[in-house]
């Protein structure tokens, strides 16, 4: 390939990132309006100043858009629990930072709706369930339960991490409050059960 076809196709390659990017902050700022399950790529292209014939080169639907903002945010997490300070109770500190990313974070949940009720392409679907097994490795690791050289203990992991979702759920819900029972006594109680070996 000549090298002005090669500076081409790079500055092509690019854009269509930048593009893509454009396309995922417009979700984004839309998401933490109306929340994420209330995006359509229509009103996302118009945010991002896009066609929407454009959107649909990058996403070919909806559960596709959300399946891509769960995998950054994804992402986000595994980052987060990598760059964590060790501590004295390292599986408390670590479920800590998935409650407080659970608690602001509202792609997940549409994520999770998207992947049981719309067709995604395998492509897709296969980032997400990389970037879901990064931030259980992440959880691991900053949790004091790495190496996972079992499957009990990749099971315990994500009992573990299950458990944290639904504590969040319960909590947003108000559940939590309503059964007079503390977020923090359960973490702790949580650590308990997992604390590594």
């Amino acid at each position: 390939m000549s090298e002005a076809l090669s500076r081409r196709a790079e500055r092509r390659t690019r854009q269509r990132a930048s593009n893509r990017a454009a396309i995922l902050d417009a979700a984004r700022r839309i998401a933490a309006q109306q929340g994420a399950g209330n995006l359509s790529l229509r009103s996302v292209a118009a945010e991002a100043g896009y066609a929407p014939a454009s959107v649909y080169e990058y996403f070919h639907n909806r559960a596709e858009l959300v399946l891509a903002l769960a995998s950054d945010d994804l992402s986000v997490l595994a980052r987060e629990l990598r760059d964590r300070k060790q501590s004295e109770a390292p599986v408390k500190a670590a479920a800590v930072v998935v409650l407080e990313f659970l608690r602001h974070n509202r792609a997940l949940p549409a994520a999770a709706l998207s992947l049981a009720s719309h067709p995604s392409t395998p492509e897709v679907e296969r980032l997400f369930n990389g970037k879901v097994i990064s931030a259980l490795t992440g959880f691991a690791e900053a949790a004091g339960l790495a190496p996972v050289s079992n499957r009990n203990r990749q099971a315990e992991i994500v009992l573990a991490v299950a458990a944290l979702i639904g504590l969040s759920v319960l909590a947003r819900s108000g559940r939590l409050s309503a059964l007079s029972l503390d977020t923090d006594l359960l973490v702790e109680r949580l650590a308990a059960l997992h604390s590594p070996r």
